[in-house]
């Protein structure tokens, strides 16, 4: 924050200009990557991927959770043998459920960030297109404590944002 601070202040040194000259804004990002549409395009498109195999491993859960059912209620008039095999059965299941579960999470992992990035890409070009059209001097985003809203530009970095949709 401090480097940031400094080339700000560096900048106003540099190009020797009054405050009135210089056009500031800034950037919420935070809240246009919260309310952008292609967030919630995003989000849509990995619920479409990931459905089939969460529901996969639902019923995953499901079948096991019947057949430890069927271990507690008829071990006793199982033979040592069948009993044994229920309970393999069950351990391999569930070390079968607990990796299917590891995989999702790590692939579902994955795409989300890609698609986060995607999305941040997304935002960077609208800020740097809303600068550009609105001719700024210097537009921040993080590490901003204060910005009153004659400076703050986040509603039209979102409209940009939206104008370019995919």
């Amino acid at each position: 924050m401090k480097k940031r601070i400094s080339l700000f202040l560096m900048l106003l040194l540099v190009a020797n200009v009054s405050y009135a000259e210089l056009k500031i804004g800034f950037v919420n990002v935070a809240k246009v990557l919260e309310k952008a549409p292609q967030a919630e395009k995003a989000k849509k498109r990995l619920e479409k991927e990931f459905s089939p195999r969460d529901k996969h491993l639902v019923s995953q859960g499901k079948e096991i959770k019947k057949l430890e059912e069927k271990l507690s209620r008829d071990a006793a008039v199982m033979s040592e043998s069948e009993r044994r095999r229920l309970e393999k059965d069950i351990i391999a299941k569930k070390r079968d459920a607990k990796r299917s579960q590891q995989e999702f999470k790590e692939d579902f992992n994955m795409r989300r960030n890609e698609e986060l990035t995607k999305l941040q890409r997304r935002i960077m070009e609208a800020i740097k297109a809303l600068a550009k059209d609105e001719k700024f001097d210097l537009l921040l985003t993080d590490g901003v404590i204060f910005a009153s809203q004659q400076v703050d530009v986040t509603n039209q970095v979102q409209e940009k944002l939206s104008a370019l949709s995919d």
